[in-house]
Parts: C-alpha cells; sequence; structure tokens
C-alpha cells in the first residue's frame, strides 16, 4: 500500500535516502556538555541532519503496517503530520546558518513539536477505529505488529521531542532560568517531582470521586546519608510516569474501597543505591490477578471504559481508556536505561516501580545504539523465495544483542541467533529468544553454508 502520494516523489526520494542511516546514540552527558556551552549552530547544524534521520526511520515502518491499520482516517492522519514535519525540515538541508535562518527554524521545530502533540492520542483513536471495523477482533498477529510498531514509534517520538525541546529552549525566545540545562534538571529532585503528579493527580480523583486516598513519602538515601536525593534528569519524563501510576492507584483504591471513610493512603518510597534510584508506589486497591500483569503493557488492553466517540477529527478525551499510560510511560523509563516494573497482589494492592540511573552520565539512550531500519516485526511469514528455493539459503548462528523490543542489533556476545536468507532478496528471517522476526535488510550479507545450531556463550 503507498503511503505517501505520488506527488511527494521528491520527498519519498529524500526518505528512501535519510533512512538509510542510523540515528546517533545521545547520552545525558552529551546533552549537558552541550547546553553549557551552548551554540546555537553547531545544534542547527546537527538538527538539520539529525532530525530526517530519526523522522525517515519511523516514516518508514508505518509503511509496513497492517494494510487494515494503515486504511484507518486516525492513522493517515498521523501519516500526514510526519511527512509535512519531514518537509519542513528538509527545508533548512541546505541553508546557512544565518541568524534569520536560525530563528526560523527554531520557529519550526516549535511548530512540529505542536504537530505531533496528539500522535498519542490520534493513533490510538487508529487503533479504536479497527477495532470498531472488526467488532473488536483482531488477529494476535496483528496486534504483535501493531504492539511492536508502537513501542518504536512512540520511543522515536520521545527521542525528537528531546532534541526539539532541547533546541528550543535553550535558543528560543523565552529566557531561561533557573539551574536546567534544556529540559534537564542537573539537581532534580524526585521528592518534589513525586509531590506534584500527587497534587494533579488527586485533583482529578477528587473531580471523579469526591474523594481521594493521602500520600506518605519515605525517603532513603543508602549513599549520602542524611542529605536529600538528587538526580541528573529530565523532571517532565519523571513527571509523566508518577502522574500515569497515581491515576492508576487512586482509582483502584477508591473503586476498591468504595465509601469506606478511611480510604488507606498510597506509599511512595524512593531509595537512592549505588546503581539505581527507585520510586515505589504502593497501594491498597485489591491489586489484579497476576496472569494479567503483562497485559498492563499492552496498547489494546485496558481496564477503564472506552472512552466516548469525538464528534470531530480529533480525539476530545485523553488517556483515560485507551490503555496507554503504563506502555508509554515504561518507555520514558526505558529511555535512559531505567525501567518499570508491577507487582500485585491479588485482593490486596499493587506495586510499581520506577528504576532510574543513580549516576548515568555516560549512559546513551540504548534505543538509539540499533539501526533503527533493519529491525521489523510487522509479519510472520515465510518469505515464498525461501521454500522454492532453500539451496540458497545460508544457514547458522551469529551472535547479536536483544533489545527490549525483542530486536537485534549490534553483533556481540549476549545472545544466539539463527539467520537464513536469499542474497537477492531485501529480508532475512530472524528467530531470537524463540520469537520470529521478519526483517528488511538495506545490503547483502553471506554467511557459510551450515545446518548447526549452537548455543553462544
Amino acid at each position: 500500500m503507498k503511503l505517501f502520494p505520488v506527488r511527494l516523489s521528491n520527498i519519498n526520494k529524500m526518505l528512501d535516502f535519510y533512512s538509510q542511516f542510523n540515528p546517533s546514540p545521545l547520552s545525558i552527558k552529551q546533552f549537558i556538555d552541550f547546553g553549557l556551552n551552548a551554540c546555537p549552530r553547531k545544534s542547527f547544524v546537527f538538527l538539520r541532519k539529525e532530525l530526517p534521520v530519526r523522522l525517515a526511520n519511523i516514516m518508514k515502518e508505518i509503511t509496513l503496517l497492517p494494510e487494515s491499520l494503515l486504511r484507518m482516517p486516525s492513522v493517515g492522519l498521523v501519516s500526514a503530520w510526519y511527512v509535512k514535519s519531514f518537509e519542513e525540515v528538509l527545508a533548512f538541508e541546505k541553508t546557512d546558518p544565518t541568524e534569520n535562518n536560525l530563528e526560523k527554524f527554531c520557529k519550526s521545530l516549535t511548530q512540529i513539536r505542536d504537530r505531533h502533540s496528539d500522535v498519542v492520542q490520534t493513533m490510538a483513536q487508529g487503533i479504536l477505529e479497527l477495532k470498531e471495523s472488526r467488532d473488536g477482533a483482531i488477529e494476535p498477529s496483528t496486534e504483535l505488529s501493531i504492539q511492536y510498531f508502537l513501542d518504536r514509534l512512540y520511543m522515536s517520538r520521545i527521542s525528537i521531542r528531546m532534541l526539539i525541546n532541547q533546541h528550543t529552549i535553550l535558543f528560543g525566545d523565552i529566557p531561561q532560568t533557573g539551574r536546567h540545562i534544556g529540559s534537564i534538571d542537573p539537581l532534580c529532585d524526585p521528592h518534589m517531582v513525586v509531590r506534584d503528579a500527587y497534587e494533579n493527580a488527586r485533583f482529578l480523583c477528587d473531580q471523579y470521586y469526591l474523594a481521594s486516598p493521602e500520600l506518605e513519602v519515605i525517603e532513603h538515601n543508602e549513599i549520602d546519608k542524611g542529605n536529600p536525593i538528587k538526580i541528573v534528569y529530565v523532571p517532565s519524563h519523571l513527571y509523566h510516569m508518577l502522574f500515569e501510576l497515581f491515576k492508576n492507584s487512586m482509582r483502584a483504591v477508591m473503586e476498591h474501597h468504595g465509601t469506606e471513610n478511611d480510604v488507606p493512603p498510597i506509599k511512595v518510597t524512593i531509595v537512592k543505591g549505588k546503581e539505581d534510584i527507585c520510586v515505589k508506589m504502593s497501594d491498597q486497591g485489591g491489586g489484579i490477578p497476576r496472569s494479567q500483569v503483562d497485559q498492563l503493557f499492552k496498547y489494546m488492553y485496558s481496564t477503564a471504559p472506552q472512552p466516548p466517540k469525538s464528534k470531530t477529527d480529533l480525539p476530545l478525551v485523553p488517556l483515560a481508556g485507551y490503555g496507554y499510560g503504563l506502555p508509554i510511560s515504561r518507555l520514558y523509563a526505558r529511555y535512559f536505561h531505567g525501567d518499570l516494573v508491577l507487582f500485585s497482589c491479588e485482593g490486596y494492592g499493587s506495586d510499581a516501580i520506577i528504576y532510574l540511573k543513580s549516576f548515568f552520565l555516560h549512559y546513551s539512550n540504548r534505543h538509539f545504539q540499533m539501526k533503527q531500519t533493519n529491525c521489523y516485526q510487522y509479519s510472520i511469514k515465510l518469505a515464498p523465495d525461501f521454500i522454492k528455493q532453500p539451496y540458497q539459503l545460508g544457514i547458522g548462528p551469529i551472535r547479536a544483542r536483544t533489545l527490549p523490543t525483542g530486536c537485534c542489533s549490534r553483533f556481540t556476545n549476549d545472545c544466539c541467533t539463527n539467520v537464513m536468507f536469499r542474497a537477492q532478496l531485501t529480508v532475512r528471517w530472524i528467530s531470537t529468544d524463540r520469537r520470529p522476526l521478519f526483517v528488511p535488510i538495506k545490503r547483502t550479507l553471506f554467511f557459510p553454508l551450515t545446518t548447526t545450531t549452537s548455543t553462544c556463550r
């Protein structure tokens, strides 16, 4: 299915060109070092090449979605936004970093950020449209493809917004104040972010239930005992995670305890260790069955009622009912080598733990250490060429690293995969951890013909 019209043939050529490249992995240390010696011209030269690469990679993946999903109006709208943004960034491809161009570039980035502010809700609406068109029945293979794609789409969105925010905050019209370096706070106080997220979630809870659980916070600094916990982090990312967790916990507590006078509080424990800062949120909301814990991180699953239909082309309801709060919160946590995990005690309550790196100035965002356009999981059907001409297949063990999304990137010694391919084809078959992937490649690779499957250690 052609996603981009013929009239955009030049855009398609540039899309093919930029999608060949790897996005540059960036660490918080690099963000801070550049922010302390901020140069708008250097940022301009970097972003006018880096943003097209990141946009092109995810736009290529959009074209590999199931056609049934691509036909949904909301998905088409998201695709159009990416085309428009890609075109706007390309307008600065060969321009000089003059004062006038720098100002135009900054305004263009602001427009792109605002344009994509509703990507999550609009894509969620597209998933609902697909469900409605099939009366809620979606094939497991299609659901797996959508889950895989959305993880990559939203992680890409987080990274692009991070780059845009850094540039617009450092070089925009609004003067920067305080200790922040762009959107990064080198002395971020998790306790303050917890309080802020709680108060805003409590406001929503009071509106809906006319009551809300109290908050108890315990802070333990194992490294610098007696001192408050500080971390180099993006406060807005931590706030997003905590706000979603508070909403879920408050809803569970209020619905589990009903009209009881003494609603149990939500307890948050903040601990700083040698490797991680852990933020644990504990509630007495009744918990969920252990078999459903993994379901909470799926975009097609939600414990809340679905949002009502919008009378306009755009969704009017925020994330409630879409089931996107926890999956996207986990992506925010994983963006800089953290994580978000859930533990449930059915009949009593749940614990959610956010792991953040205690000291990670030298850690890069691992999501972009991978070649974005050579790892897909949109089809698990074997190509006909593999069946018709098996003598042209190379079968053998290789070493590759398995990323959180289940795809393979650089060749390292972490795990073993088996690769089969035909040199003339543009696809190869990879089985990683017993999970099949159907992977487009951009260059011809040759492995010795063998049927050996060994265990790599």
